[in-house]
């Protein structure tokens, strides 16, 4: 466990069979995000059905904005338990450790400043009792901005909940799901293990490697809320450009999970599909984070990635924009340059 980003999946050793275990495992991996965490804990907290059902801990890879524990122990009082690394790891390195912590049948990966809907635990264990078969459950979604205000409603993939129909080939073409909507049978990761080799579009390769050996159940109910702010590893990587490169590696990662007489088709969808992603992305860097180096960097990487009209406008849409405001601005340059000059010519009289 050297390395941060780790090249294969990381295994997730079996538990012993002799143990008892619960039925659910929340594990919630954090860094950085004691502004959200304590409303992400009590969204689980008020579903809570008892130790005895429910694991529920914090795994904190070493944050460094304040009192972690302190924040755990006052919330759960005793209920939820808390393991710090010593040193920083990286996400990836969390999540395969939250994983190996586990000891519930069903692992639901909560990261810090998401939430749950009250009602979000029932409705994933009445989708496993109706779909045994199913490796993984999840739920429809909520984005959230930072003061948690809902943004908008992810709309419905099927009306009707159940086993999701040709799922493998849906979800290799895009990204479906948010991670506080997912959970996942231990036995599952034990399988086929953690996630690795990117930071930014991981838990859509390990969706798409779950589709390709287990079906997967879906409810269309909104209990799981995702939360949008400048600080959580999306707007990282949006930032340095990250985004990019991982997604094009997950797409070439995910190809081995695919029939080979369907990976040209595929590959070509998911590459059309971030590419609209990311064009419309550069807008909102753009225009709401006022970060154009990174604005243009996706702009072009989408074009790369899928040079067609809709990456293309895009493209000159951004360029159309930065040019006006460029010219704006030299405008009320030479406006303060000429009223400045103005007033010292004319400067104004005593009274």
């Amino acid at each position: 466990m050297n390395e941060r980003t780790p090249i294969h999946p990381p295994a997730i050793l079996p538990l012993r069979p002799d143990g008892r275990r619960p039925r659910w495992s929340v594990m919630v991996p954090v860094y950085n995000c004691m502004e959200y965490l304590e409303e992400t804990l009590e969204s689980v907290l008020v579903q809570d059905p008892g130790p005895d059902c429910m694991q529920i801990e914090v795994v904190d890879d070493h944050s460094l904005d304040g009192d972690v524990a302190g924040l755990v122990y006052r919330l759960g009082r005793g209920r939820i338990r808390y393991f710090q690394h010593p040193a920083n790891r990286g996400s990836l390195r969390n999540f395969e450790t939250c994983l190996n912590r586990a000891q519930g049948e069903w692992v639901h990966l909560l990261h810090g400043d998401d939430l749950v809907v009250p009602g979000f635990y029932r409705e994933i264990e009445r989708l496993f009792n109706d779909c045994p078969s199913a490796g993984a459950a999840f739920t429809n979604h909520i984005f959230i901005n930072e003061k948690g205000r809902d943004l908008s409603y992810y709309k419905p993939l099927m009306t009707q909940s159940g086993v999701l129909p040709d799922w493998l080939f849906r979800i290799a073409g895009r990204q479906y799901i948010q991670p506080p909507a997912m959970v996942v049978k231990r036995s599952v990761y034990e399988r086929l293990g953690s996630f690795y080799a990117v930071h930014f579009g991981e838990d859509w390769e390990m969706w798409v490697r779950i589709a390709a050996h287990y079906p997967v159940a879906y409810s269309p109910r909104h209990l799981a809320k995702y939360r949008y702010h400048t600080g959580n590893v999306t707007t990282r990587s949006f930032l340095s450009g990250q985004s990019i490169r991982d997604i094009r590696t997950a797409i070439d990662l995910v190809q081995e999970y695919i029939p080979a007489q369907h990976r040209q088709q595929l590959r070509k969808v998911a590459r059309r599909n971030f590419a609209a992603y990311f064009a419309n992305t550069s807008h909102k860097l753009f225009g709401q984070l006022d970060q154009p180096g990174a604005a243009f960097d996706h702009a072009w990487g989408a074009w790369k990635m899928s040079p067609d009209l809709n990456t293309t406008v895009s493209l000159l849409k951004l360029t159309s924009r930065y040019l006006y405001r460029v010219w704006r601005n030299i405008n009320r340059a030479n406006e303060r340059r000429t009223y400045t000059a103005d007033s010292a010519r004319h400067p104004a009289g005593r009274g």
